[in-house]
């Protein structure tokens, strides 16, 4: 069966379209309320690891704002989790990892799963996700970069420099590559799985990517995404989004990867410029911005697909959409884009 809408893979395709298809990253998330009603209920795991939940967690968004993607309610580090490394969710606090990797033998101790095993409950959720939308829009799946992912398992928890992840890698290269190497094979299994449970896309997010400078970005993150992009694009269209990352866009648009997520650090003409122009470009509204008055928004969001152009261009926030953003300026968000064809009539 035919998808209802399917804006965003044509998009993804370079495609021409009347505008571009918008979703938002987070976007099922702490400023909805039906979210804070099951966030109550049910602590952090659980919800992921509970397929009805996180299925039910996906589908919230769409049903109140109609955007053009969903994207599967999970966490970047079921990926350590599977691998024998235990992540808790800490209130206050956020990740923690009570027994972080800091050494040869613990890096040892990392398993490569059969995530068919380990993260079957994820499978299990896109399946009952794509009951739920019933083809309305496609379904997103994403995984952390290996080297974001490292950063979570050298710290312990968030941080912001990641020194201790970062004198892992440059006092212990061997086993931070060695590290790098196995989430690297895990995520491929991962999102492997995830396109055969029914994912119709899939993005990489190097959330700490930024941390890195230009060289050692190639050799402690890049060269892993682009294993992870060479194995998934016959698959699915993947997105990469580094962000703070604009020194590698010239490297990442030539990577085979279907579009390229931008922070909102970048103006549209230097991404499209760094980028080369013909890479489907996604992105970059600042999520403090839905702060802003909807009139404004609205005017806001004209003006950056005008300067990004309508075509290969994924309307997005440059980060996670942030919990204390009003509903009616979500919705001023999607509504601007869905209305951008007719703003001058």
């Amino acid at each position: 069966m035919a998808l209802k809408n399917d804006l965003f893979l044509r998009a993804l395709q370079g495609q021409s379209v009347d505008r571009p298809p918008v979703w938002m990253m987070r976007q099922a998330g702490r400023y909805l309320p039906e979210f804070r009603a099951l966030r109550d209920q049910y602590d952090f795991f659980t919800r992921c690891q509970t397929p009805e939940i996180a299925a039910e967690i996906t589908v919230q968004p769409i049903r109140r704002f109609h955007m053009d993607a969903a994207i599967l309610f999970s966490d970047i580090l079921v990926i350590p989790q599977a691998m024998n490394i235990p992540v808790e969710m800490r209130p206050g606090l956020g990740p923690y990892l009570p027994q972080p990797v800091r050494t040869a033998s613990d890096v040892e101790r990392a398993e490569v799963p059969d995530v068919h095993q380990a993260l079957s409950y994820v499978f299990e959720a896109i399946k009952i996700t794509k009951q739920k939308l019933d083809e309305e829009v496609p379904l997103i799946g994403f995984a952390g970069a290996p080297w974001t992912i490292l950063c979570y398992c050298v710290q312990g928890q968030g941080s912001k420099t990641f020194d201790m992840a970062k004198e892992f890698c440059f006092t212990q290269p061997e086993a931070a590559h060695a590290l790098l190497q196995k989430i690297t094979d895990t995520t491929i299994a991962y999102l492997k799985a995830k396109v055969s449970a029914g994912v119709d896309a899939v993005q990489i997010f190097d959330s700490w990517g930024g941390m890195l400078s230009p060289v050692d970005y190639q050799e402690f993150s890049w060269q892993y995404i682009q294993q992870i992009i060479d194995a998934l694009k016959p698959h699915a269209p993947v997105i990469a989004f580094g962000k703070g990352c604009w020194f590698a866009l010239k490297e990442m648009s030539q990577s085979g990867a279907s579009a390229l997520g931008i922070d909102w650090t970048l103006s549209a003409m230097n991404a499209r410029y760094l980028s080369g122009g013909r890479i489907t470009l996604q992105g970059n509204f600042d999520p403090a911005r839905l702060l802003s008055p909807p009139a404004t928004i609205t005017k806001m969001v004209y003006e950056m697909i005008d300067a990004f152009g309508k075509d290969r261009y994924i309307v997005n926030l440059g980060h996670g959409i942030l919990p204390n953003i009003p509903l009616e300026n979500a919705q001023a968000f999607i509504e601007a884009v869905k209305s951008y064809p007719d703003r001058n009539l």
